[in-house]
């Protein structure tokens, strides 16, 4: 049932009944506003949601620490919650409590819910797949008021939670859509008008620097953190040439005027300016803060995690070491003076954003405790610094790494490794790591090896191909990591999968989205080549594509995918797509963008897409686990245990299991022992011991959870909520958030 049938429902009551036949109470009631309406009373069509709010906030108990009133749990991002009621006792009595279905799922799979629900005074907030903002009874799901901000916005990205404020009387909840921050009245759900311009803030514009009204200038995937009355803002950023910066800024929580900016891109005469090409803040790009911020209330420190410069593999018109790209920066949260800096990868050319917000941990060392902050990255690595000076706190050393083979590229000659605490990922590949589920599986891969450059971190990109291990989504993605402070361990679960960067020469200033051949570097050659001959096993020839297809079976399989192929009718506009179908149909070898790419004098690099490498069953090559759930002890820097984390689906189907697979979103720990973790593309949502990793419950979802749940109390019992979106990993697309609870 639509969301809007569905809340009519709710403010009614179901199974009303009324002495007229065949007429309900609703329906007497439409009927009544219709004729006032009629009269011209100035009547609302839809009653004010706010008393109804305002009933459930004063049937609860005001326990702040007992909801999830801030993404991820709290402004350190700790994943904690106190709560005990749900144990390793209890857990296996968990049970549905509510569904709530948001609507606007795409049956062919093209939308996603990667949302962090917030819990404040009883109210659950929450998003859909379209990004309907909505408000709901935590205790029973129903629906009090929902906020859509309709087509004037281009939504192209998910998003991942929500900022509330409030001081004094005043309240606010803050929601990214695309390129604009909401403020919305948490008790009605209308924007606060006199927030930036009518409760709407543009973050494309106060950047230094025009970046147009392109949709991919900066859009917030994760929300902004916030500290006193300021929310601080990063953002993500197209990472090809002429991307904006991913300068981090923070703004009025009343007004919306922008009181700081840290420059990520230095201006000139700033410090770190010369680690880049001269003049570079007016033209380079990415460096952004993606991932999400913590803050340190009683420092009145901001930890910033920023990701790759612009662009994400090749680096020759950005020389030098790219401050503050790939860095950990801790800023003065009340003015954005950068207090100190580690830089995790210099001159990145693998794409290695730092991927999550960093946790803020107290580490106890000889009865003495330390305030560190601790970040972990898609190596694998885990990085912990001392949260006042960013002295680290294990030892770190810079590694020769090797050398690059393109034209004009200088790769960095060192990269900082930690010593302790281990990697929780295999961090290379070799023959040894090669599949090992069956030997056609095996010698398949072995034989593409042949093709590829592999070996250790840091293999630069090539013309031939390399193996990057862990891939382009780690190691750890944005689900981010768990702290319990009384066990001193950081949870964290990540990816065991190898993608393949290959790199492809064009004549400088190319603009891939010019024409369709240039779409079909960026989508399609990934896979197929530039030479549109595919590997000769897996991957076909496109070039006697017409041989076995029509035009509309080409249109058709890329729009919904087929087999090893994703669908693209997610991503793009449909005559977009039938411009590529169109391409791929009527080229033939002198069309190939091998040819054009190769003719051009004056050559720049550009990456051929983003390629998982997989065997001939289309799973992926190296050898399993391919997704774990790890325990690392933070006074020893060990692996206190790691198991392995869901399956895919077609690897249940086939009779196995144990096998792992690429996950996405982040755990929640909790004071009753527990690790509560969904992420995987099985569509299950488990409950792990903190002690030995061991699943202690699981429950089916009716679509992946490709989020991070929260754990809150309404009415004496405690919640644990998920978003069921789905849609990565071939996997369809849902729309329901559910909650568990004790009978």
């Amino acid at each position: 049932m639509p969301a809007g049938i569905k809340g009519a429902n709710q403010l009614m009551g179901s199974g009303s009944e009324c002495e007229i036949p065949g007429l309900s109470a609703r329906g007497i009631l439409s009927a009544l506003l219709i004729v006032l309406c009629g009269w011209g009373m100035g009547c609302s069509s839809t009653p004010d949601p706010a008393p109804r709010v305002a009933e459930v906030r004063s049937s609860e108990e005001q326990i702040p620490e007992h909801e999830w009133r801030s993404y991820l749990g709290d402004r350190s991002r700790a994943h904690f919650s106190p709560l005990q009621q749900i144990n390793r006792e209890t857990v296996a009595n968990l049970e549905v409590a509510w569904v709530y279905d948001a609507g606007g799922a795409d049956p062919a799979g093209g939308t996603q819910i990667q949302f962090n629900p917030l819990i404040v005074k009883g109210v659950l907030y929450g998003a859909s797949p379209t990004m309907r903002f909505f408000a709901l009874d935590a205790a029973t799901g129903n629906e009090l008021w929902s906020f859509d901000p309709g087509a004037e916005v281009e939504v192209w990205t998910a998003t991942r939670g929500a900022v509330y404020w409030s001081e004094g009387e005043e309240e606010r909840i803050f929601f990214g859509v695309g390129p604009y921050l909401y403020a919305l009245d948490p008790l009605r759900g209308k924007p606060i008008t006199s927030f930036a311009d009518q409760g709407r803030l543009d973050l494309r514009e106060d950047l230094g620097r025009d970046v147009g009204d392109d949709i991919m200038g900066v859009v917030l995937t994760t929300p902004p953190a916030l500290f006193d009355d300021l929310l601080i803002v990063g953002g993500r950023v197209n990472e090809m040439a002429g991307a904006a910066p991913g300068h981090v800024r923070a703004f009025d929580v009343r007004t919306g005027e922008m009181r700081w900016i840290f420059h990520t891109i230095p201006l000139a005469g700033q410090f770190g300016a010369e680690t880049w090409q001269p003049n570079a803040a007016e033209t380079a790009g990415g460096a952004n803060a993606w991932a999400g911020m913590a803050v340190d209330e009683e420092r009145g420190l901001v930890f910033v995690p920023t990701g790759s410069a612009a662009g994400d593999f090749y680096g020759g018109e950005r020389p030098g070491d790219n401050l503050f790209a790939n860095s950990l920066v801790a800023l003065d949260a009340r003015d954005g003076t950068r207090r100190w800096h580690q830089q995790i990868v210099h001159h990145d050319l693998w794409d290695r954003d730092l991927p999550a917000p960093p946790n803020l941990v107290v580490l106890q060392r000889d009865g003495v405790e330390i305030p560190a902050v601790a970040q972990v990255t898609k190596t694998g690595d885990t990085y912990v610094f001392h949260r006042d000076t960013g002295e680290t706190l294990f030892p770190i050393e810079e590694r020769s790494v090797p050398s690059s083979t393109i034209d004009g590229e200088v790769a960095s000659p060192t990269q900082p490794r930690p010593l302790l605490p281990r990697p929780f990922v295999r961090q290379e590949f070799t023959l040894r790591d090669v599949t090992d589920r069956n030997e056609v599986a095996a010698a398949t891969v072995r034989e593409s090896l042949a093709e590829l450059r592999f070996g250790p971190l840091f293999e630069p990109p090539s013309l031939a191909g390399t193996i990057q291990y862990p891939g382009l989504d780690g190691g750890a993605e944005w689900g981010g990591a768990a702290w319990n402070e009384q066990s001193q361990l950081l949870f964290i679960n990540a990816n065991q999968v190898p993608w393949i960067v290959k790199m492809v020469a064009v004549e400088k200033g190319f603009d891939p989205f010019s024409d369709p051949a240039g779409g079909y570097t960026l989508a399609c050659a990934g896979c197929h080549g530039m030479d549109m001959k595919g590997d000769g096993a897996g991957i076909p020839s496109l070039l006697d594509v017409t041989d076995r297809l029509s035009y509309l079976e080409i249109y058709r399989v890329m729009r919904d995918g087929r087999g090893r192929m994703p669908g693209f009718g997610g991503m793009t506009e449909w005559w977009e797509l039938a411009g590529l179908a169109g391409y791929i149909y009527f080229a033939d070898a002198d069309d190939a963008p091998s040819k054009w790419a190769a003719a051009g004098g004056d050559l720049e690099y550009i990456s051929a897409g983003y390629q998982r490498f997989l065997d001939p069953d289309f799973l992926p090559a190296s050898r399993p686990p391919w997704g774990t759930f790890s325990a690392i002890d933070m006074q020893t820097g060990e692996i206190r245990w790691q198991v392995p984390l869901g399956d895919y689906p077609k690897v249940l189907a086939s009779g196995d299991s144990g096998l792992g697979a690429e996950n996405y979103g982040g755990p929640v720990a909790t004071a009753g022992g527990l690790l509560f973790l969904a992420a995987t593309p099985d569509s299950r949502f488990r409950a792990f011991d903190q002690k030995t990793g061991e699943v202690l419950w699981q429950a089916d979802l009716p679509a992946p959870g490709f989020a991070t749940p929260a754990t809150y109390a309404v009415g004496g019992r405690q919640f644990v909520v998920i978003a069921a979106g789905g849609g990565k990993l071939e996997q369809p697309s849902g729309s329901s958030y559910v909650a568990f609870a004790l009978p």
